[in-house]
């Protein structure tokens, strides 16, 4: 059984604008499905493809299956599949022995910075980077699949 355990957070624009850090990659993902119980994701990230299905969020654990799939068909399955799509940047950035994922939103999402960490347990301590704002971990508008649907555009 595949298990996600994920916490997020939002970012402070000002010091992640001074962060030195690596280049990120752009990420094209989809959504096939974006049902309160089961999201089915498509992404295109560097030349690669991914299939990924994620079950509902029981505090920050869920279900996640996430199978490579060839690229070709990947953008197939974004063309004539997903309902919703939404475009990022992300940036790993390694921290006090943990590896955050920082995703930099575009087009309707612009403007938006979360950090995403993963973990083996729930409970499993970790140092924050003094870039992070707060955690939006259990807000259900952070979810990408409902980032697709109600952008960060209308929020305000």
């Amino acid at each position: 059984m595949g298990k996600e355990i994920e916490r997020k957070f939002l970012i402070n624009p000002a010091k992640w604008a001074e962060l030195t850090k690596p280049g990120g990659k752009h990420l094209r993902q989809g959504y096939i499905s974006t049902e309160p119980h089961k999201t089915i994701r498509i992404r295109v990230a560097a030349g690669k493809g991914w299939l990924t299905i994620k079950g509902i969020s029981t505090g920050a654990t869920r279900l996640e299956y996430e199978y490579e799939i060839p690229l070709n068909e990947a953008v197939e399955l974004l063309d004539n599949f997903a309902e919703n799509e939404l475009e990022k940047t992300r940036y790993e950035i390694a921290f006090e022995g943990k590896l955050w994922e920082v995703d930099v939103f575009s087009g309707d999402n612009d403007g938006l910075i979360v950090a995403e960490i993963e973990l083996t347990s729930e409970d499993e301590l970790f140092e924050l980077p003094d870039w992070i704002l707060e955690e939006v971990t259990h807000e259900k508008k952070y979810y990408n699949s409902n980032l697709t649907t109600y952008p960060f555009k209308d929020w305000l």
